[in-house]
């Protein structure tokens, strides 16, 4: 009973701290230099793992997919099977989990180790609003670059698959090409790009008000940047099946 007090505490001061947040957007000034700083940070700074991650995610899919398709003469489909994965699902999923773990992990003990040596509270007596120049650059940032790190990892999974569907499994480049074009339909692209603005106010604000919250010196920094990388998989994964059922149910198997 006492877990379960806690639990609703916190998902209430959460509930707060996202109307503040909500609030700082129509308030000035707009810090345009910070909200530069974390797209570089954010964007630029991950684009290594999120490359790999989607070149190599691509390559397997394409690979075990095909190898199976080939026993019922099915071969030459994997293009569709692997641009379908990634852009409705693989994609984005796979995109924010590596963000969360990268950047999460890193808003969270950033914020979390300013709380603790009270930069935060000097911010306030400075009367600079932390929730304006910390939090809302932060989540701005995730907002704006986590798609477009979807989008590219979308691109260099298609390109990976399409590298081991050229080179182990004897399907060519334009027969590769015409599945994709001919399968992909405008409802994935909505939901492959509906889901990485979701997922990025699921990290950026989960990072932010666990680091802003942070207490108990560098043991409870520590602590507060596990957490939140383990909360914002978890919903990731929870908001990935809603929203993959309500497109289902707006547009068809999605």
């Amino acid at each position: 009973m006492h877990k379960l007090s806690e639990v609703l505490i916190q998902v209430y001061r959460f509930t707060l701290f996202l109307i503040i947040v909500f609030q700082s957007f129509f308030k000035r000034p707009v810090y345009f230099k910070e909200t530069m700083e974390q797209l570089y940070q954010i964007g630029y700074k991950s684009l290594p793992i999120v490359t790999l991650t989607a070149l190599f995610t691509g390559m397997v899919v394409a690979f075990q997919t095909g190898t199976e398709m080939g026993r019922f003469g099915a071969k030459a489909y994997i293009g569709s099977v692997v641009a379908i994965s990634l852009v409705r699902e693989l994609g984005p999923v796979l995109t924010a989990l590596v963000v969360a773990g990268r950047v999460g992990a890193g808003i969270t003990a950033e914020l979390g180790s300013m709380q603790v040596t009270d930069q935060i509270n000097a911010m306030r007596a400075m009367a600079t609003d932390p929730y304006k120049k910390l939090v809302l650059t932060r989540v701005a940032a995730l907002l704006i670059i986590l798609p477009i790190l979807v989008i590219v990892a979308d691109v260099l999974g298609i390109l990976g698959g399409a590298f081991i569907a050229t080179t182990n499994l004897n399907v060519g480049w334009e027969m590769y090409k015409t599945t994709i074009v001919d399968s992909l339909l405008i409802e994935d692209l909505i939901s492959g790009l509906t889901k990485p603005i979701v997922f990025a106010l699921i990290i950026g604000t989960i990072g932010c008000y666990l680091g802003m919250n942070a207490s108990g010196g560098t043991k409870g920094v520590g602590n507060s940047t596990t957490l939140s990388v383990v909360i914002s998989s978890v919903l990731i994964f929870v908001f990935d099946f809603i929203l993959t059922k309500i497109f289902f149910m707006y547009s068809g198997p999605a």
